[in-house]
């Protein structure tokens, strides 16, 4: 990174026709040099940024004072999250990192975000980070509920809290095939519709669907998502809420089906289902 930063500026001495070329390549070294290091002395390394020419489009959008929603439809960017920043008095070489450090270092630093473009006018710079729209394949739909499994038992196999309610160690679940299509059936629903609810749209309450799905039970739960494109992050995200938490630690729980469904044209793109049951 340090190497491609003295090269800019060594061609900045010899050329001002580079000058385009350094900066953006300098904002580019400098937010990988800051997620290498992390923010106030923490560190926490996220994977460097790649360049997308598609979010340069977007920053050059956001310079013509585009905002970010309008400037990803308009390049034709799906992003799962995104993030965007103008900055100013961006020096053409010195320590850019500095300033993205001052100004905005917790979202350049977010491990989501994967790709990252900018454009410049001036002394001023703008910077597009973004997770790009990358679900998991329709063929991997028996691999990822077989992870969530692992996730959610590797979970229930620790102590933790759950907001201020403490959990004990829990037994670990086995996947049901009929908590399995319960799941499937919910979260195509939510993904065909664009919504995520636990009152489904024909009124339904998750005991409702579960019973409706053939699983007689004794317990039931269910836990909802959207926006994740991985089971380590929808599992992750499922114990940092209090509730969803609950649900996954429940000691009285023996069975679980998950499933996804993929609606590319919403903003969410992604709907997973979780259901839990204790059969009578």
């Amino acid at each position: 990174m340090t190497d491609l930063r003295t090269r800019c500026q060594l061609l900045l001495l010899l050329a001002g026709l580079f000058a385009p070329w350094c900066a953006a390549a300098d904002i580019v070294d400098a937010v990988n040099i800051v997620r290498y290091g992390g923010c106030a002395g923490r560190v926490h390394s996220a994977p460097p940024l790649r360049e997308s020419e598609r979010l340069d489009e977007v920053a050059k959008r956001l310079s013509q004072g585009s905002d970010l929603t309008t400037a990803l439809q308009a390049a034709g960017y799906h992003a799962a999250t995104s993030f965007s920043v103008s900055i100013s008095r961006v020096p053409l070489s010195g320590d850019v990192e500095q300033i993205v450090t001052r100004q905005f270092c917790q979202q350049a630093s977010n491990p989501s975000f994967r790709e990252i473009g900018s454009w410049r006018r001036g002394s001023t710079a703008w910077i597009a980070l973004a997770e790009p729209f990358a679900p998991p394949p329709a063929r991997d739909r028996t691999a990822v509920s077989r992870r969530v499994l692992q996730l959610t038992n590797q979970a229930r196999a620790q102590a933790r809290r759950c907001g201020p309610t403490p959990y004990a160690a829990a037994p670990p679940l086995s996947l049901d095939a009929t908590l399995g299509r319960a799941a499937r059936d919910y979260a195509q629903q939510m993904a065909a519709w664009g919504y995520m609810d636990h009152n489904g749209r024909d009124g339904s309450s998750p005991a409702e669907r579960i019973t409706r799905s053939g699983y007689r039970w004794r317990e039931m739960g269910e836990n909802l998502a959207s926006g994740q494109m991985s089971a380590e992050q929808v599992v992750s995200g499922w114990l940092g809420s209090p509730e969803h938490c609950a649900n996954l630690m429940d000691p009285l729980f023996r069975h679980m089906g998950v499933a996804y469904a993929i609606n590319p044209h919403d903003r969410m793109g992604v709907y997973w289902a979780q259901e839990f049951g204790t059969p009578r």
